[in-house]
């Protein structure tokens, strides 16, 4: 058998190649300047889990230098106060609470969105995941005491947009002014009134459990802008992704809809671990780590990126052809389905079954209608800010 034969047998659907689409935007990089660039799976765990390590991305060094008389949101929080506060809020992430409470939901947001598409024939896919995604993480978070369609809006802005710092005094304080609008609007919009039902009655969400906790209005404000990146801005853009993927490979599709749920959702990671949604993960070492196996040693003080989509493709840990879609990939577990796409150590990301769950119960829904065509691929942007691809304007149609 020649080379040609052997890459075509690696991989079955098309000689070896590469089927990312995101990755021209990744080169944006974000706004941390790094020392040290990862490039292997095994460096990249290795920092992320190292207990020198420190956040440094989300502008987490700008909020510690500014400091403040109020509580950390627990993006920021390290060692001890952190495993603290992640533990009182792991029950709303459980694999149980995802396949019950959360599932009802999901199935109930994502008929009525894909029964919305079907008898108006056309829709912006990216729409459509935006209110999907702001309505399951609102319901988790505690955001539903005010409309729907304006928590988006108001969230959106928040997420999306140039995040450089502007050149001038005027431009800067134009857009100080407009950023300190956009913070009270959503405050006084969204989440007072979920303070105020939940002081009259405690419910089963995080704005609940952060009243319980004593937590004051400017901290449980910082932590909905925290959780709404997390659980609305990634997800909106991975179920656009998966689904261009999707709607440019029938057989992609074929696989994903022929597979049963555990199929459908490791065909998902695959997808995430080819393009995750955040491309660089940030981390300040407060102590010298030695090198090893090729990677250069760190130093006390050194900002590093952990470049995930190079930890994601690397042969090493996944195998043939990792720059490839491949339905049936065998991972080992040690290394996970999705790579780092969820991040790793004690900031891994807690709602990764939440996400994956939310967009496979969506687009198993969206790619059974008749005559789904992808009309407008998205426009390809990068945000600076979560390091993450932004797609924008994808119009579905149907029969």
């Amino acid at each position: 058998m020649n080379a040609q034969a052997h890459r075509e047998a690696a991989c079955p659907f098309h000689a070896e190649g590469d089927h990312r689409k995101s990755a021209a935007a990744a080169a944006g990089g974000g706004t941390v300047k790094p020392d040290i660039r990862t490039e292997t799976f095994e460096q990249s765990r290795a920092i992320l889990r190292h207990d020198a390590a420190r956040q440094a991305g989300f502008m987490a060094e700008q909020v510690n230098r500014i400091g403040s008389a109020t509580r950390q949101p627990i993006l920021y929080l390290e060692g001890e106060a952190h495993r603290v506060q992640r533990g009182a809020t792991a029950r709303f992430f459980t694999p149980r609470i995802v396949t019950t409470r959360y599932r009802d939901l999901m199935i109930r947001l994502s008929d009525g969105l894909i029964g919305r598409f079907r008898q108006q024939k056309r829709a912006r896919l990216d729409d459509l995941s935006l209110e999907l995604a702001v309505a399951v993480a609102g319901d988790i978070v505690g955001l539903t005491s005010s409309d729907p369609d304006g928590l988006a809006k108001r969230l959106d802005v928040f997420f999306t947009g140039n995040f450089d710092p502007p050149r001038g005094r005027l431009k800067a304080f134009a857009k100080f002014l407009r950023s300190q609008y956009q913070v009270l609007s959503f405050y006084y919009r969204d989440v007072a009134p979920a303070i105020r039902a939940r002081r009259k009655q405690r419910q089963d969400d995080v704005i609940s459990h952060l009243i319980d906790q004593g937590y004051n209005g400017r901290e449980i404000l910082t932590e909905c802008l925290v959780y709404g990146a997390a659980g609305m801005a990634t997800t909106r853009e991975f179920i656009v992704m998966a689904a261009w993927h999707m709607l440019e490979r029938e057989e992609l599709r074929a696989a994903f809809l022929q597979a049963d749920e555990a199929g459908k959702i490791a065909l998902l990671e695959e997808l995430l671990r080819l393009e995750p949604v955040v491309g660089y993960i940030y981390r300040r070492m407060q102590a010298d780590v030695p090198g090893g196996d090729g990677s250069q040693p760190v130093r006390a003080g050194e900002a590093v990126a952990i470049d995930v989509r190079a930890a994601n493709t690397d042969g090493a840990a996944f195998g043939a052809c990792p720059r490839e879609v491949m339905p049936g990939r065998k991972v080992s577990a040690k290394y996970g389905n999705a790579g780092l796409s969820f991040g790793d150590g004690e900031h891994r990301c807690p709602g990764a079954q939440v996400a994956l769950h939310e967009t496979f119960l969506f687009l198993e829904r969206l790619m059974q209608v008749p005559g789904l065509k992808l009309e407008r691929a998205p426009d390809l942007g990068w945000n600076r800010l979560v390091t993450g691809y932004e797609l924008r304007n994808a119009v579905i149609v149907c029969d």
